[in-house]
């Protein structure tokens, strides 16, 4: 009997070893030939393989990682699925809008590329501040009508201002960082316990939010969408703003109210706003925020830079090789509270 016990422990510990040797099975749902070169080039003990909406399902039975968008039927199909890697950093359409809530409920870890495209995204944020506050983007428009009109004319200082920063995250963090260096007090706003950092005058929870705002002579809005960051910025907020403040939102649409930032550009409450981000998006044709004269809006395009590829590679790069040596991975998402 003590030799029959002893066989069946020594062909389960043979059996666990052969499941350790065999290599982590990835999928990439994303058509770049360059980036699956890159990947496949990371471990011997991972095997990144490319798919399509042809044959996921198919691939995704016995795979082990995930790295794109993966939808609630492809999380059920996945079994022995332990990872997926989100190319991006807000999470809110896997956890949320992706047919239902199967990977937030499940067991399977969510990494994404928080932090990764701060640099960049803060750096437009600044842009569009500094684009409105020194009235650049007036005379962009009269540089089309060859007019040459320098009164009246009156940009601001941001030198003695103050911003607050919703969400002093990877992004956020690197806008106060910029808000700073040009002379302004900066304060926070977040759900976390950010640690202490000299460049922020202070940091107040969410639901104090409308007690900073008559202090602000700018908003950023860098938080990422959830449930209950949904629409903080709505018309009652941008009401309490300085009469001539500004607004720049670089994050996600769904936290601010675009009627109501509409009406505050309207009446001049604000005195501009920049958007990179909008709810719905892409903005439809014919919407009133087309229209304002003291708006600035890109196409999502914050995120984007000459250096963001690299560093979003290297992130995906480090978390495949961590994960097929079984070691903590990067940017790990709590998916309850969907950042």
């Amino acid at each position: 009997m003590r030799c029959l016990v002893a066989f069946l422990s020594i062909v389960a510990f043979a059996t666990d070893l052969a499941a350790q040797a065999q290599p982590k099975k990835i999928l990439l749902s994303n058509p770049d030939q360059e980036l699956l070169k890159a990947l496949q080039s990371v471990s011997p003990q991972a095997k990144v393989i490319q798919v399509t909406q042809q044959n996921v399902m198919q691939e995704i039975v016995d795979a082990d990682g995930f790295i794109g968008e993966i939808t609630s039927e492809q999380v059920r199909a996945g079994k022995k699925l332990k990872w997926v890697q989100t190319m991006s950093a807000g999470v809110e359409r896997l956890l949320h809008l992706s047919g239902g809530t199967a990977l937030r409920d499940s067991d399977i870890v969510l990494t994404n590329n928080q932090i990764v495209q701060g640099p960049e995204i803060a750096d437009h944020a600044m842009a569009m501040l500094l684009t409105l506050s020194r009235g650049i983007h007036t005379f962009l428009n009269h540089k089309q009508q060859e007019l040459w009109q320098p009164r009246p004319y009156e940009g601001i200082e941001l030198n003695g201002r103050t911003a607050v920063v919703i969400g002093v995250g990877g992004i956020g963090t690197q806008i106060a960082f910029r808000a700073w260096a040009h002379g302004m007090s900066v304060i926070g706003v977040d759900p976390e316990d950010i640690p202490y950092m000299p460049i922020l005058k202070r940091i107040v929870k969410p639901d104090q939010l409308d007690t900073v705002l008559p202090e602000a002579d700018v908003v950023f809005v860098s938080a990422p969408h959830t449930p209950m960051s949904d629409k903080m910025m709505g018309p009652k907020q941008f009401e309490r703003m300085k009469k001539g403040s500004y607004f720049i939102a670089v994050s996600r649409g769904g936290l601010y109210d675009l009627n109501g930032l509409v009406s505050a550009l309207e009446t001049h409450q604000l005195a501009g706003a920049g958007v990179d981000v909008t709810s719905p998006e892409p903005l439809p044709k014919g919407h009133p925020l087309w229209k304002c004269a003291n708006a600035i809006i890109t196409p999502h395009i914050a995120g984007r830079s000459d250096k963001d590829r690299d560093r979003m590679v290297g992130t995906i790069k480090e978390n495949i090789r961590r994960f097929a040596e079984g070691k903590p991975l990067l940017n790990v998402v709590d998916k309850q509270k969907g950042y």
